[in-house]
């Protein structure tokens, strides 16, 4: 039986719900206030699991405070391990190869995993990543530039695009945008 270890951070947007297994490697991302859909999501992905409250905090929460003071390289060195399908990891996977300050389309990201006319299925397996933030399922958007779904809520996609292009010095037309020293002062959800 997989033992996944909890606890939890505050972040700019919100407490965040942070697994990792024997490994150290993280295991769930999420929002605390999603934390049921997080929950259901992650035991259809894995048959047998226990969760155990941390004894000590998540040895990732610097990264992801490096993260959001600026420093978006932070996560690249966070390992990961997800359960879910072969073609929901593969997604995954591509997730984490979309650029900081970049989007990409479901249908482009299609393309990527080989099956272009997937969309739909792009769709699913990117709302069911169980580690948000760092598997970038934010930086998926519609073919016409809208933003569309995102499990932790669109507030928090846009304020992620926003962080993520004020400090990687892309201007992307398709969020609204603020300049470094505004979401520096108001480091808040839009």
């Amino acid at each position: 039986m997989m033992k996944l270890y909890m606890s939890r951070m505050a972040s700019p947007l919100g407490e965040i719900i942070l697994m990792t297994d024997n490994e150290n490697r993280l295991r769930v991302l999420d929002f605390a206030d999603h934390e049921t859909r997080m929950l259901d999501l992650l035991h259809r992905q894995n048959e047998q699991m226990e969760i155990i409250p941390a004894s000590t905090p998540c040895p990732y929460e610097k990264n992801l405070q490096d993260y959001f003071n600026g420093d978006l390289n932070a996560l690249s060195n966070i390992p990961v391990a997800t359960g879910g399908t072969e073609f929901q990891r593969a997604v995954w996977h591509a997730l984490q190869k979309i650029p900081h300050g970049q989007t990409m389309s479901y249908g482009e990201l299609a393309t990527k995993v080989g099956n272009p006319k997937a969309s739909r299925a792009i769709g699913l397996a990117n709302g069911a990543n169980p580690i948000s933030i760092v598997i970038p399922c934010h930086r998926v958007i519609g073919k016409d530039g809208s933003m569309t779904g995102y499990g932790g809520g669109l507030e928090r996609k846009i304020w992620l695009l926003r962080h993520e292009a004020s400090f990687s010095g892309i201007i992307p037309s398709h969020i609204p945008i603020v300049n470094r020293s505004q979401h520096e002062q108001n480091n808040d959800l839009p």
